[in-house]
């Protein structure tokens, strides 16, 4: 069941680009918080705009947020380097099962990466892994909520929605300012094809 809106009133959702090292990326908020952070060229996109205008009952308008400027002032520290942890509120509406998913993403450490069984395990559910690798790809909140930090159980980079690519930079990016810095995961997926 998704967690809807009760409110018969429009909502308005801010849109915003914001430029980041990865290409530009898109950012809606409500005055409740970012319920938007997506790769411009991501093909669910207009997707995903569609569904926050339906689950939020949202008007989409290209304006400035606070929500919006926060995450821009947050992603420039995390992309130096120097923010570990995002602070912005987050409006993520979904099913339950969804936003549980989501939540648990959220407790992977900044610098760590962890299977898609070893989520599923955290969550008490090994039997859903299918199922919360799918609650993965729906998440619309790309970086703030750490989905890239979920590779395969053999250490493979999969099932990324901004592409393999970005993923193996937010990895290594995250590795290379992390305490738990590892030369070997840094030098392996450099090779990764």
């Amino acid at each position: 069941m998704f967690m809807q809106a009760n409110s018969l009133q429009k909502v308005i959702i801010s849109l915003q680009h914001i430029n980041t090292p990865l290409g530009v990326m898109i950012a809606g908020a409500t005055n409740k918080g970012l319920c938007l952070l997506e790769y411009h060229d991501r093909a669910t996109l207009p997707k995903e705009l569609s569904d926050l205008q339906t689950l939020l009952n949202a008007e989409v308008v290209e304006k400035s947020n606070i929500y919006i400027d926060q995450a821009k002032k947050e992603l420039h520290e995390y992309f130096a380097g120097v923010r570990k942890k995002f602070d912005v509120p987050l409006s993520t509406p979904g099913t339950e099962f969804q936003i549980r998913v989501w939540n648990k993403l959220k407790e992977i450490p900044f610098g760590e990466t962890i299977s898609y069984l070893e989520q599923a395990a955290a969550m008490g559910s090994i039997q859903s892994i299918r199922a919360i690798a799918h609650a993965n790809g729906c998440n619309r909140i790309s970086i703030i909520i750490p989905c890239h930090r979920v590779i395969g159980k053999n250490g493979n980079l999969t099932g990324y929605g901004g592409g393999i690519e970005r993923k193996r930079f937010l990895i290594l990016h995250e590795n290379h300012y992390s305490m738990h810095y590892q030369s070997d995961l840094f030098s392996g997926l450099l090779n990764v094809p």
